[in-house]
């Protein structure tokens, strides 16, 4: 009877071992993903295509966005928003539509 709690202690350490090894993979995994998605080039997007989009957008005369995004500064060119730590290609593609519809950028 002595045992039991000894085989109890041993079954129930077995999982936090298991659980206490699992960082390290996590980590690895981790460390690995980062690798990758900053070996990769950063792709805007395809910048002739939002051209060709606001030149179509135009001939069906489509209003532009006139609101600019949030992090909009003044003085900025479309090539800023590339540029955005949260870049989103809809917002380039309404700021060139923007630009082609106005001549000139959001204020």
């Amino acid at each position: 009877m002595r045992h039991r709690p000894l085989i109890w202690g041993v079954l129930l350490g077995l999982p936090l071992a298991a659980h206490a090894q699992e960082p390290s993979a996590r980590e690895q995994m981790q460390h690995k993903l980062n690798q990758e998605v900053m070996a990769a080039p950063f792709n805007p997007g395809d910048i002739q295509k939002a051209q060709r989009e606001a030149e179509a957008a135009k001939r069906q005369n489509l209003p532009p966005v006139m609101q600019p995004p949030a992090y909009w500064l003044p003085g900025w060119t479309c090539a800023n928003l590339t540029t955005y730590r949260y870049y989103v290609y809809s917002a380039y593609r309404d700021c060139v539509y923007h630009h082609h519809y106005h001549g000139r950028y959001w204020r």
